[in-house]
C-alpha cells in the first residue's frame, strides 16, 4: 500500500490522518525519511500531531525524538509538543519549551503557545510559572483573546485564588459559555457555592445568544445546590435541563438523583431515578447513598439487592452508601452480614477504609464500643485519622471519657489530630460534667493554637439562600427573625421544652446562664427565619457545616410538633427529618 502511495502532500496528509497506530505512523515515517518529505513543514506538522496528540496509547518519546530531528522546528511545531507534554506526566518539559520558543522567535510565540504552556502549569502545579506566563500574557498584547484568558482563569481556578479569576473573567472582551463555566467550577472549588446561583442564574438572563447554559453549567449548578441544600433553585435548573433537551444526558440525570436526595427530596429523587432509560452503578449509588442519608436503611438494602438482579456489579462508594445506610438506620445484623459477604470477596473487592468506618459507625451508634475498638485494631489496613474520628464520635455519643482520651492519642500519633477532634472530646466531658477536664483542654487547644471552626447554617427562601451564624446580626432583618425566636421559644416552654444544658461547653454559673447561651445558634435562627417567611404547613430545610448539637435537636423537635411543620436539617453527617414530635435518626446521629 506504501508503495502505490502517491508521493503529493495533500495524498500524504490524508495518510497520515486516517493512520489506525503505531506501526503504521512507522511505515509513513519511513516513507518520509526515504523520500525527504519530512522536511515539508506542514507534512511534519501533521506527523507529529497524529504522533503526540492522536496516538492511543500515546508515545511521547517517539515523538520527542521525531521534534528533535528537525533542526529549525517553526511555532505550530512546538505548539504540538508543549500541549502533549501539558497531558503527560513531564509536563515542566513543555514550560521549558515554551520559553526556549520565547527566546528563539520574534514575535514571541503566540496565544496558543501561551494556553498551552498554562495547561502545562496547571497539570504541575506550578503557581510561579503561569504568573510568568500571566505577565507575559499582559507584554505581549494578547489580553484580547478570549480563549487564552479562559484557560488563564483556569490556571487560577486550579491553584484556587478565585479573586484572580473573577478579575480575569471581567477582562474577557466577549465571554462565552465555557469562560462561564470555568469561572463556576473556580466557585465550586472554592466552595462560593452561592456565587455559583448567581452565575448560573445571570447566565439566564443573558441576552446575548452565545452565552446560555450547557450540560457542564447544569452538572456544576446542580452541585452546587445540593452543597448548600438549595432544593427551590435545584427545581429551577432541573426544569432548565427538561426545557432545553438536556433530560436524556445519563450525568445529568444522576447528579439530579444525587442532588435531590441532598436536599432531603427523596421523592423527587426516586421520580427522576424511576424514569431514567439508562441507569449505570453511578445512579443506583446515588440513589442508595441517598436513601442512606436520608435514614431509609432498608429501602436502601432494596435497592442493593434490585441493582444486583439487573445484572450490575457494585463499585467501593455503592457498598460505602449500604453500609452507611444499615448504620444511620441502626441495622446492626445486616450491616454485619453485608460487611461479611464483602470480606469474603462476593463483591470482587477487598474492605477499603470508608467500609471499615462504616462498620466502625454501625458498631458505636448500637453501643458496641469494645467490638469497635477490636474491629479498627484488627484492621488489615492502617486505620487513618478518618477511623479514629468516628470511634471519638461514638465516644462523645455514650460518654465514655477514657476511650476517648485513648482515640485522641492515636490522632496525635497520626499527626492529623483537628479542632474537630478537641470539640467532640470537649463534649464528652461536659456531658459527664468533668470542667475540670474541659478547662484542661481548652487551655491545651489555645496552646497549640487549634482554632474551632465556626459553624453556620444556610436555608433557602424564594429561590436565595440565606446563611446565619450563632448570634447573627448581619442579616437585614435579624431584629425580626430574634422577636420571631423568642416567641418560638415562650410557645416551645409551654409545650415543655427545656435547653439541654450539656451542649453548652462553657462551665457557666448557672442552668439560665447555660440555656440563654444555646438561644442563639445558628440553626435556630435559621429555623426562625423559616417559619418567619414560609407559610403555614410549609417544608423548612436547613443546611449545616457542622454536627448538630443535643439541644439544636431537642429545639427542632418540638418545633415540627408545636408548628405543625416538617424541619429537615442536613448536618455535616446526615439529614434529620423532624415531623410530630420525632426525629428520622431516632435520636441517635
Amino acid at each position: 500500500m506504501l508503495k502505490s502511495m502517491s508521493s503529493s502532500d495533500d495524498h500524504l496528509v490524508s495518510m497520515i490522518v486516517s493512520s489506525t497506530g503505531k506501526s503504521h505512523l512507522r511505515q509513513i515515517h519511513a516513507v518520509l525519511l526515504r523520500t525527504s518529505l519530512i522536511r515539508s513543514s506542514d507534512v511534519f506538522h501533521h506527523f507529529l500531531s497524529r504522533l503526540a496528540l492522536s496516538l492511543v496509547p500515546r508515545d511521547l518519546d517517539y515523538s520527542r525524538r521525531v521534534f528533535s530531528q528537525r533542526s529549525n522546528p517553526s511555532v505550530s511545531h512546538c505548539n504540538t509538543m508543549i500541549r502533549a507534554f501539558s497531558v503527560s506526566e513531564t509536563p515542566g518539559e513543555g514550560l521549558r519549551l515554551f520559553r526556549s520558543l520565547r527566546r528563539k522567535t520574534f514575535p514571541p510565540a503566540n496565544p496558543l503557545s501561551s494556553s498551552f504552556a498554562l495547561k502545562c502549569c496547571i497539570k504541575s502545579g506550578d503557581l510561579l510559572g503561569g504568573l510568568q506566563i500571566h505577565g507575559k500574557i499582559f507584554s505581549d498584547g494578547f489580553l484580547s483573546d478570549s480563549l487564552l484568558l479562559t484557560t488563564l482563569m483556569d490556571f487560577y481556578s486550579t491553584c484556587e485564588n478565585s479573586a484572580a479569576a473573577c478579575k480575569v473573567f471581567d477582562e474577557i472582551p466577549k465571554r462565552d459559555t465555557v469562560s462561564y463555566n470555568v469561572l463556576i467550577s473556580c466557585f465550586l472549588r472554592n466552595k462560593r457555592t452561592r456565587d455559583v446561583l448567581f452565575l448560573f442564574d445571570k447566565m439566564m438572563k443573558e441576552v446575548d445568544g452565545c452565552v446560555k447554559p450547557d450540560g457542564v453549567t447544569c452538572l456544576l449548578a446542580l452541585q452546587a445546590c445540593a452543597s448548600l441544600g438549595a432544593l427551590d433553585f435545584g427545581k429551577q435548573v432541573h426544569d432548565f435541563i427538561d426545557g432545553n433537551g438536556l433530560g436524556g444526558a445519563l450525568n445529568l440525570n444522576n447528579t439530579l438523583v444525587s442532588m435531590y436526595s441532598r436536599c432531603g427530596s427523596m421523592d423527587k429523587a426516586y421520580e427522576v431515578f424511576n424514569r431514567m432509560r439508562e441507569r449505570n452503578v453511578v445512579s443506583w449509588t446515588a440513589m442508595i447513598s441517598g436513601l442512606a442519608i436520608n435514614g431509609f436503611g432498608k429501602e436502601a438494602i432494596e435497592a442493593f439487592e434490585e441493582m444486583l438482579k439487573c445484572g450490575i456489579s457494585p463499585e467501593g462508594h455503592t457498598l460505602t452508601g449500604l453500609l452507611s445506610a444499615c448504620s444511620h438506620s441502626g441495622l446492626v445484623r445486616e450491616g454485619m452480614m453485608f460487611f461479611d459477604r464483602l470480606k469474603s470477596g462476593e463483591f470482587m473487592m477487598k474492605p477499603n477504609l470508608h467500609h471499615y468506618g462504616c462498620i466502625v459507625d454501625l458498631l458505636g451508634r448500637a453501643r458496641l464500643l469494645d467490638k469497635a475498638y477490636s474491629l479498627v485494631q484488627s484492621m488489615e489496613v492502617k486505620p487513618d485519622s478518618t477511623i479514629w474520628r468516628t470511634l471519638l464520635g461514638a465516644c462523645r455519643v455514650q460518654g465514655n471519657v477514657e476511650l476517648g482520651e485513648r482515640v485522641i492519642s492515636h490522632l496525635i500519633e497520626l499527626k492529623a489530630e483537628e479542632a474537630g477532634d478537641y470539640v467532640l472530646l470537649l463534649n464528652t466531658y461536659s456531658s459527664v460534667g468533668n470542667w475540670e477536664k474541659v478547662a484542661e483542654l481548652r487551655s491545651l487547644m489555645k496552646e497549640k493554637r487549634i482554632h474551632t471552626k465556626p459553624g453556620w447554617s444556610a436555608m433557602e427562601v424564594q429561590g436565595q439562600v440565606h446563611e446565619f451564624i450563632v448570634d447573627d446580626v448581619s442579616h437585614p432583618r435579624k431584629e425580626e427573625i430574634y422577636k420571631m425566636l423568642a416567641e418560638i421559644n415562650q410557645q416551645l416552654k409551654i409545650a415543655g421544652y427545656v435547653a439541654e444544658v450539656a451542649s453548652e461547653l462553657h462551665n457557666l454559673d448557672s442552668e439560665e446562664e447555660k440555656g440563654h447561651a444555646l438561644t442563639y445558634h445558628s440553626e435556630k435562627l435559621a429555623i426562625a427565619f423559616g417559619i418567619l417567611m414560609t407559610p403555614p404547613g410549609t417544608t423548612i430545610r436547613v443546611t449545616k457545616n457542622l454536627r448538630t448539637c443535643d439541644d439544636c435537636h431537642n429545639f427542632a423537635k418540638f418545633v415540627s410538633r408545636v408548628y405543625d411543620r416538617v424541619v429537615i436539617v442536613r448536618d455535616r453527617s446526615r439529614f434529620h427529618q423532624f415531623k410530630g414530635g420525632f426525629c428520622s435518626c431516632n435520636d441517635f446521629w
